[in-house]
């Protein structure tokens, strides 16, 4: 049985904390603060306005707060696909204060019915938030072309899972964006970045959310 521990980050949202692998969720900075700057606003509202319904895959679907985030913060109707290889148990979940932290009126709602909905289907959460689950792994899950806008790159980091920073992962993330689709991800490292450049991205280094003084926004160029 995986064991987790609870923490307190910077900004009094909830991290959990993986003993084996030493890593955590979300920064210790600030798990929401952290979330909302490098998938929110570096990567949903960077998008160009005026798309109707924005598609998005997640690789590493984690505790739900990037997707919960997105459904309370966007300004479209929302088709969201994650994939997480080690599912958390829903005790771990309703222990995280996301919701109480945010303060929306029906966030609490949206999070467990995220949490509750079968895995590998699609579910209508909201009118205007739709879920797909994937339990499964980035290796071998085939993912269509050309089928999202943005993917939120937040697997753990390079000491604890080497095996997703590398090229047959990016070539995935960047198969599966539409041309002008962009991939955004805490990462700053100087391998990853020439992984994605090697893979036909155009990057961009952005200034990272507190506690890291880099992260990267990497696009697929259009006629590609």
């Amino acid at each position: 049985m995986e064991h987790f521990e609870r923490v307190m980050t910077a900004d009094g949202s909830h991290s959990l904390y993986v003993p084996h692998l030493d890593e955590h969720y979300h920064s210790q900075h600030g798990a929401i603060q952290e979330s909302m700057h490098v998938f929110i606003d570096a990567g949903l509202y960077h998008l160009p306005k005026g798309k109707n319904t924005v598609r998005i895959f997640e690789v590493g679907f984690g505790t739900g707060l990037n997707a919960l985030l997105t459904a309370v913060y966007a300004h479209c109707c929302i088709e969201y696909t994650g994939i997480e290889k080690f599912p958390l148990p829903a005790n771990v979940i309703d222990s995280l204060n996301y919701c109480a932290r945010l303060g929306n009126g029906n966030g609490k709602e949206i999070f467990a019915e995220m949490h509750a909905c079968s895995w590998n289907e699609h579910v209508q959460i909201t009118a205007e938030f739709a879920l797909t689950k994937l339990a499964g792994d980035m290796h071998v899950e085939q993912i269509a072309h050309d089928s999202f806008d943005l993917c939120y790159f937040d697997a753990f980091g390079f000491r604890a899972q080497p095996d997703m920073w590398v090229d047959a992962v990016f070539e995935k993330c960047y198969d599966l964006l539409a041309p002008g689709g962009v991939l955004t991800t805490y990462a700053a490292k100087g391998d990853v970045r020439r992984s994605m450049l090697a893979m036909g991205f155009l990057v961009e280094k952005l200034p990272g959310p507190p506690g890291k003084r880099e992260m990267m926004r990497a696009t697929k160029p259009f006629g590609k």
